[in-house]
C-alpha cells in the first residue's frame, strides 16, 4: 500500500485537510527541484505532485506550460526524475505522485514503470490524458506495486464517468473545480463546488481533492472547508519563476506554502 491513505487517516484523524503542491520536474533545473521539494516539506506540504513536463500539456495553462518548456530546454526526461525521486524518498517520507500525460509512461514501458517507480519511492501517478476505458491494464501494473491511480472528475463528470472511475481510483480523486486550463481565476462559485464534492464523497469511499484556480490562503481556507486537500500549482510556479535566484525561489515558495497551511487551519 502506499503512504497516501495513511496520510489521509492521520490528518482526518487531526481535522485536518491536506495541502497538495504542484510543481514541474526540471524547472529549471533538476537541481533545483531538489532543493524547492526540500524547501515544500518545510512549507507545510502533505503530498506533493511532481509534474513530468510534456511537449503538449493540453490540460494546463500558461504558466505551467512556461514551466514544462524549461525543464524540457534543459532535458530533463523520467529516468531523470525517478532519480530525483530517489533522493527525494532518502530525505522525506513524505508521500510524491507523479503527475503527467500518458505518452512519456507508454514509452518507458507500464510494468517497467511501475516497478522503477515504486523502487525510487513514488506513491502513485494523475494522468491527465487517461481515460477510465482505457486505464484497467495501467491499474493493474500501478496495484501490482502498490501505487495509486488518481482519478480526474471535473464539472461534466456524469453518473456514468463517477461509475467508471470508481473500480479503478485509489488514494484519492483529484476534482477539477473549474472547466478549462490550469491557472488561477478571479472568482468561484464554491458554493457549487462544495455541492459537488459533497456529492462525491457520498458516492466515492475515496477522500476528494479540488485543484485548478485555487492561487491565495483565503481561497485555500475556503476550498479546505468543504474538500479533503486543497491543491495549489500553477500560483506556486509564478512564485518560484518570479524570484531571480534559486535560493530566493525556495525560499519564497516555503513561506507561499506556509501561508496557505495556516489559512487553511484557521
Amino acid at each position: 500500500m502506499s503512504r497516501i491513505p495513511d496520510l489521509f487517516a492521520e490528518l482526518k484523524s487531526r481535522g485536518e485537510k491536506a495541502l497538495i503542491p504542484f510543481i514541474t520536474a526540471g524547472d529549471p533545473t533538476l537541481d533545483q527541484t531538489d532543493v524547492v521539494l526540500d524547501a515544500l516539506v518545510k512549507g507545510g506540504a502533505d503530498l506533493i505532485e511532481l509534474g513530468v513536463p510534456y511537449s503538449d500539456p493540453m490540460a494546463d495553462g500558461p504558466v505551467i506550460q512556461r514551466s514544462s518548456e524549461r525543464a524540457l530546454q534543459g532535458g530533463c526526461t523520467l529516468a531523470d526524475i525517478l532519480e530525483t525521486v530517489r533522493r527525494f524518498r532518502q530525505r522525506h517520507p513524505t508521500p510524491l505522485i507523479l503527475f503527467g500525460y500518458l505518452n512519456p509512461f507508454l514509452q518507458h514501458g507500464v510494468d517497467r514503470l511501475a516497478r522503477d517507480a515504486r523502487e525510487a519511492g513514488v506513491d502513485g501517478f494523475l494522468i491527465v490524458d487517461l481515460p477510465p476505458e482505457e486505464a484497467a491494464s495501467f491499474q493493474r501494473s500501478l496495484a501490482a506495486q502498490d501505487l495509486d491511480l488518481i482519478a480526474l472528475l471535473t464539472p461534466t463528470s456524469d453518473a456514468e464517468r463517477v461509475d467508471a472511475v470508481r473500480p479503478l481510483a485509489s488514494g484519492f480523486v483529484y476534482y477539477v473545480s473549474v472547466k478549462g486550463v490550469t491557472g488561477d481565476r478571479e472568482e468561484h462559485q464554491y458554493s457549487a463546488i462544495a455541492e459537488r464534492v459533497a456529492g462525491l464523497q457520498g458516492d466515492l469511499t475515496l477522500p476528494i481533492a479540488v485543484g485548478f484556480g485555487i492561487a491565495t490562503p483565503d481561497q485555500a481556507a475556503e476550498v479546505a472547508e468543504f474538500a479533503d486537500a486543497v491543491v495549489v500549482g500553477s500560483a506556486l510556479i509564478r512564485v518560484l519563476e518570479s524570484q531571480e535566484t534559486g535560493e530566493q525561489a525556495a525560499e519564497a515558495a516555503q513561506a507561499f506554502l506556509a501561508s496557505l497551511k495556516s489559512a487553511m487551519s484557521a
